[in-house]
């Protein structure tokens, strides 16, 4: 009910009428999208529904209540407390983080300044991103991350496509490394949450359980995350979400080199996959990480397929 409680105050009257008569479990709901002028959505248990203004979900568009203007400036208002402006930073990046670690999406008119997002205006499109945190989620994975020769971290990958739950995996295994456990001294990690996915910061205090030793750089890019941490922080193990960018891959090589861990997650569905990509592909092709956890969502959302090491061999297999 506490998830519930939380979404339900940030949304406008009428919606939030509607989203309280919803029979589901709110710790099953990924999103809910509110377009101007388009049926209300949510994304629950993976799978898209409509929403009827009787609050049943439907499959038709046709059967489901519309989102207004007004609703989405309601919303908005909410959303903010009545103060936007508060959060213009946040906005230039395309989200706000609400109480509970929730994150709101949102796009409309860019307000551009010399090349640069100064601001949005004309909000038109909202996607509510609720946060789930599985404590326990990695206890299958962690034993393999594990260099049982020096009691570290292997640097690992964690490749999935989207909605396949690798930023709630990279999540548990921070908490636990940065905790310890029975096999495992507690290490001290750096994250750098660029979008405030992994942590869920507000107002600087992470709503997710990141371990009693993890520093954490909420809404800056990840390479200069990294080259920051490394330097003011003294990390054994820097964790980032979705590396893609030739920067990302010069801060990794920078941090490696410097005889910390990393602990880094992309978009993709094998090695194969992220081998083809022109930048990625140079960074797997130097055998720089020791370690991949590929996931899907065939059987759910977070299924752990299989773990390979640096030369290419297969540690695990669970299937698909």
């Amino acid at each position: 009910m506490k998830i519930k409680d939380e979404l339900l105050n940030i949304f406008s009257l009428k919606l939030r009428g509607v989203l309280r008569g919803l029979v589901i479990d709110f710790k099953d709901l990924q999103e809910i999208r509110l377009r101007i002028n388009c049926p209300l959505v949510i994304n629950y248990r993976n799978k898209e529904y409509f929403i009827s203004q009787d609050a049943v979900l439907v499959n038709k568009p046709e059967q489901a209540i519309q989102v207004t203007k007004s609703e989405i400036r309601e919303t908005m208002e909410y959303i903010s407390n009545y103060s936007l402006y508060a959060f213009e930073d946040e906005i230039r990046q395309g989200f706000i983080t609400i109480n509970g670690g929730h994150r709101i999406g949102i796009t409309g008119k860019v307000i551009i300044q010399e090349d640069d997002v100064k601001g949005m205006k004309h909000i038109s499109y909202i996607n509510v991103r609720l946060a789930h945190q599985v404590k326990g989620c990695a206890d299958l994975v962690l034993p393999y991350l594990i260099d049982e020769g020096t009691q570290g971290i292997y640097h690992t990958l964690i490749i999935s496509p989207p909605r396949c739950g690798k930023t709630t995996l990279l999540r548990d295994i921070i908490r636990q490394i940065s905790d310890g456990s029975s096999y495992l001294d507690g290490m001290t990690v750096g994250v750098v949450d660029e979008r405030s996915e992994i942590g869920a910061c507000y107002m600087g205090v992470p709503q997710n359980e990141l371990g009693i030793r993890t520093d954490i750089l909420d809404c800056c890019p990840k390479a200069k995350g990294m080259m920051m941490l490394i330097r003011s922080m003294s990390p054994q193990v820097i964790a980032v979400d979705e590396i893609g960018s030739r920067e990302d891959l010069e801060a990794i090589n920078y941090v490696i080199s410097c005889g910390c861990k990393i602990i880094a997650t992309v978009h993709g569905s094998s090695i194969e996959d992220i081998k083809s990509k022109p930048i990625l592909g140079d960074l797997l092709h130097k055998n720089i990480f020791e370690r991949y956890v590929i996931l899907n969502n065939i059987k759910r959302i977070g299924h752990i397929e299989e773990i390979y090491d640096s030369l290419g061999n297969r540690i695990y297999y669970q299937g698909s």
